[in-house]
């Protein structure tokens, strides 16, 4: 299973425990992060990882609930200073980003273009279409495909229209040369999740890696 969005986890968490295995070790692209800003950015730019102090803008609320919780503190561990906070500190969601643009007086039409920090400001396009149903899963496939290839995946792959759109719950078979036909699923909308998650526990499922968003579209 997927682990990037905290509302599916927390659900995992709640109501299969027998399954939190299943689940991907890698933390959200938030947590990771924050964790980088407070280990690998301060040190690339000499400042104190207890003075910087991360924001997150997510469309999720639940990216609150992520960011507060007690595992989530990476950097502290990695440097040892209990003076360092949270990897992430705050996270704001889309909405009230902008409200405070439009509380501040802010014509974002009057702004000059500008581009991104040269430092961690590289982005993939895998990485933007992260937060869309089927998102995650063609990124991974896209990405699985060339570490065990070594080769650009074909153009089926980087458009993988069976895991894309609406419906509640999607399938594919991707096959990779020297492993062979990958079965994916990708469900988003928790009340997709119950039947798809009683055939995983009662051994019926045929996929290998699923993707699961608690949001309807991501």
């Amino acid at each position: 299973f997927t682990s990037c969005c905290p509302g599916w986890v927390k659900y995992v968490e709640y109501f299969y425990p027998d399954l939190i295995p299943n689940l991907s070790s890698a933390k959200s692209p938030q947590q990771m992060a924050g964790a980088l800003y407070k280990t690998y950015y301060a040190a690339k730019t000499g400042l104190d990882p207890a003075q910087i102090f991360s924001v997150s803008i997510m469309p999720c609320t639940a990216k609150k609930f992520e960011c507060s919780r007690p595992e989530m503190v990476s950097a502290r561990e990695e440097e040892g200073d209990p003076a360092i906070g949270a990897d992430v500190d705050v996270v704001l969601t889309t909405r009230e980003l902008a409200r405070f643009i439009k509380s501040a007086g802010i014509d974002f039409t009057a702004l000059p273009d500008d581009g991104y920090d040269k430092l961690l400001g590289e982005f993939s396009g895998a990485g933007a279409i992260f937060g869309a149903t089927g998102g995650v899963m063609e990124a991974a496939v896209r990405s699985a495909y060339y570490l065990i290839t070594g080769e650009n995946p074909p153009a089926a792959l980087l458009n993988l229209q069976p895991v894309r759109g609406l419906d509640g719950v999607k399938d594919a078979a991707v096959n990779i040369p020297g492993v062979g036909d990958v079965r994916v699923a990708v469900v988003h909308g928790l009340g997709n999740v119950g039947g798809l998650m009683e055939r995983v526990r009662a051994g019926d499922a045929p996929w290998h890696f699923i993707e699961i968003m608690a949001c309807p579209g991501g």
